[in-house]
């Protein structure tokens, strides 16, 4: 880095300055640097709500890390008792403390993945330590490996490397693209809970499918996701164009396409859509593909969801007017909460929205009885009235009074009861006479 890079590049750092910081900065020694990716995002200007912060200390790190938490009452993680690594938690705010790899500071920024990510800050003297030029590759939007060794040592770098791209808008430099290509196959090597966050920050990236599928050309996918084809990603884009398109027409959907599908789980539902597009279009199968992923129970429930139901809606052709009310009841309540993802891929694979909207329509009205149903009578009533015992009979009655009450042939608790006892006999009656 030349005398005007320097000064440019320290200039950017007010937004790290340890004013800043969620911790003082006495409280760090002298010899402690801070790298990562909050130096290169300071760097790029790139503002963040939330403080990421990562330092290498030449000793006593975790020490260090230790007292800073004791002395605010913050978290304290011990993330790596033989790499000497912890991790302080504020409420708005993630310290990272490592000890330096090697014998100096610049051995330790060789050891890493892209030279963007080997810049030091010092922030005692507000010096920037750029010792494989990554500040030039940051000006030019360059992914630039340090060495094929050090993405061979943790080989979750390959992948990182595409996820980087569409997170920056940066290219991959073509050498360094070439060695992925080449020892690709080590992939599989990774803990499938690591390579399942990068391809959730792909699938959830605006500017994500481009390197998705940059990443599958390049081998980083088929090892996980064998099924996967040029056909599932050209379907990503047109999952993309479905989900603009409906949410146009329909603004609420937004809202309903980009929560979270659990508080637990922060994978949004639009995500789950795309990821149906990368799985074989069999849900007991796809439901072992994501399995080997580490996908949650819910997010697999999600995806086989819509497998399951595009199926039954591509052979309605002309739906929902194909559709009873009994069998659009019955998709309602598989879909659940999954049906505006069910929506965007039933057009984002040929569904016209002519057919598809007047589902919509139901799902986004509360009041909709076919698909926000509310029981006429309770299972223990049912139980009570008709001196029943608790049994999959007794869900299939509650079932058919649901259906018959959408259909309007029901209006009240005691036509319910009715119309129940007398499935119930005609049941009795089969079963006797069978």
């Amino acid at each position: 880095m030349n005398h005007r890079d320097t000064e440019n590049a320290e200039r950017e750092f007010s937004a790290l300055s340890p004013e800043n910081w969620p911790f003082d900065l006495k409280l760090l020694p002298e010899s402690a640097y801070m790298v990562g990716g909050a130096v290169r995002d300071a760097l790029l200007g790139r503002k963040r709500d939330y403080l990421d912060l990562d330092f290498v200390i030449p000793e006593k790190a975790v020490k260090v890390a230790r007292k800073i938490a004791t002395h605010y009452k913050a978290g304290f993680v011990l993330l790596d008792p033989q790499r000497q690594i912890a991790r302080v938690v504020f409420p708005h705010a993630t310290a990272d403390f490592a000890q330096q790899e090697g014998d100096s500071l610049e051995t330790d920024l060789r050891r890493r993945d892209f030279t963007m990510n080997a810049i030091a800050y010092h922030p005692h003297t507000n010096q920037i330590i750029d010792p494989l030029q990554g500040y030039t590759d940051l000006k030019q939007n360059l992914i630039r490996m340090v060495s094929p060794a050090n993405l061979q040592d943790d080989p979750l770098r390959l992948f990182r490397a595409y996820r980087q791209a569409a997170q920056l808008g940066f290219t991959i430099q073509p050498e360094t693209r070439s060695v992925i290509k080449e020892i690709a196959p080590l992939i599989g090597t990774v803990a499938a809970e690591r390579v399942r966050v990068e391809l959730g920050y792909l699938l959830n990236s605006h500017s994500g499918i481009p390197w998705l599928t940059a990443a599958w050309e390049d081998g980083l996918i088929n090892i996980w996701l064998s099924h996967a084809t040029e056909k599932s990603f050209r379907q990503l884009v047109a999952i993309n164009s479905a989900a603009t398109t409906l949410v146009k027409i329909w603004p609420q959907l937004e809202i309903e396409l980009s929560q979270a599908i659990r508080d637990t789980i922060k994978t949004p539902w639009l995500s789950l859509a795309k990821l149906a597009c990368l799985v074989i279009n069999d849900p007991i199968l796809a439901e072992l593909e994501l399995q080997k992923l580490s996908y949650s129970r819910a997010e697999i429930k999600a995806v086989t969801t819509i497998l399951k139901l595009l199926s039954q809606l591509h052979l309605k052709q002309e739906l929902p007017n194909k559709m009873s009310l009994r069998e659009q009841y019955f998709l309602f309540r598989e879909a659940g909460k999954a049906f505006p993802i069910v929506a965007v891929s039933a057009v984002a694979t040929g569904i016209s929205i002519e057919a598809i909207s007047p589902l919509i329509n139901r799902y986004l009205n509360p009041n909709d009885r076919v698909a926000h149903p509310i029981p006429l009578i309770s299972g223990n009533d049912l139980m009570r009235e008709l001196n029943l015992n608790p049994s999959p009979k007794l869900g299939e009655l509650l079932t058919e009074i649901q259906i018959a009450h959408i259909e309007g042939k029901i209006a009240s608790v005691a036509e319910a009861i009715a119309l129940a006892s007398q499935l119930y006999e005609q049941g009795s009656r089969g079963a006797k006479g069978h």
